[in-house]
This record gives C-alpha cells, sequence and structure tokens, in this order.
C-alpha cells in the first residue's frame, strides 16, 4: 500500500492573492457628466500594436462612446496612440474596435441605451489578472446642471466630515 505523502504548511491554509488589475485608462469626467445606471465588463478586439501601447498606458477615453451596429458593439472615439516599435504594421489611433460580449448581453444593454437621453460609455479600460484587455462599459444618462452642482456640494460636505473626523482622531 503506497501512502500519498502531502505536505502541509505551517500556519494553516495558504493565503491568496488579490487579482492583479492594471489600469490602463478612466473616463474619468463620465463619473462628473453622467449618472451611472448599470455596468458590464466586456472584451476588447485589439491588434498587436494596439495592445503594446495601451501597456504603455497611451490610451485616452475622453470622447470615446458606445454604438450598436449590425447587432454588435463598437467603441468610437477611443485614441490609441502609435507604438513606436511597430513600423510599418502600426494601427490606425482612432479606428473603431468591436466589444466582445454574449449576444444577450448585447440585446439587453442597446435596446436599454435606445432608451430616452441613456447612453452607453466606457467606463475604464484595463488588463485583468490573466493580461487581457478588458472594457468596463456603462449605461449611463446624462445629468442635468442641478444635478452637477448638488454632486459637488454633496462631495464638499464628505470631504469637511472627513476632515473634521481625522482631526478629533
Amino acid at each position: 500500500m503506497a501512502k500519498n505523502k502531502t505536505k502541509k504548511k505551517k500556519g494553516g491554509a495558504a493565503k491568496k492573492s488579490s487579482p492583479q488589475i492594471t489600469v490602463v485608462s478612466e473616463n474619468r469626467k463620465a463619473r462628473h457628466r453622467y449618472e451611472i445606471l448599470d455596468t458590464i465588463e466586456c472584451g476588447m478586439m485589439l491588434m498587436g500594436s494596439e495592445v503594446k501601447s495601451m501597456r504603455e498606458g497611451k490610451l485616452s477615453l475622453d470622447e470615446a462612446h458606445i454604438r450598436e451596429k449590425d447587432r454588435e458593439l463598437w467603441l468610437f472615439g477611443a485614441d490609441i496612440a502609435h507604438y513606436n516599435n511597430a513600423g510599418m504594421w502600426n494601427h490606425d489611433p482612432r479606428r473603431p474596435r468591436k466589444l466582445l460580449l454574449h449576444s444577450v448581453e448585447i440585446n439587453k444593454f442597446s435596446g436599454r441605451a435606445h432608451e430616452r437621453g441613456h447612453t452607453l460609455i466606457p467606463l475604464k479600460v484595463y488588463f485583468n489578472e490573466h493580461g487581457i484587455a478588458k472594457c468596463l462599459m456603462g449605461l449611463v444618462k446624462g445629468k442635468k446642471l442641478h444635478d452637477k452642482r448638488e454632486s459637488l456640494k454633496k462631495r464638499d460636505s464628505d470631504r469637511g466630515l472627513q476632515r473634521a473626523m481625522r482631526g478629533r482622531g
């Protein structure tokens, strides 16, 4: 009879490391301009030079938005700068990029985006723990001017409270 010998580490169970997510770009203006109703993570169909440029952090989501075209979702207006070492195989910086989602999710989000005042925008682009480029897409509704002012007032009052709490501590 052969016994399986397993070694146990001292100190109990092994620690799980938290997933390493590398954020490439974040659409920070979106949180100010829009009320975020729902979010979903989706993949991106990219060229090799685009991935290498994104790893260097050369991505801008300032004017980016998402549209449905032929029952597929496409990212328009995202600017991925040229990769210096790509030579003649470089990409077009502002070309539309296909977003990868299941058809059920596409129907759900694009259907809700056609409602009055709703739109789809990229909130964040990052590399997940496996090194795959992902886009956090948000279904958003535009804020009115008074809503923007209200959120600024709330943020300022929250900061004041945090300062007061630290000062007492």
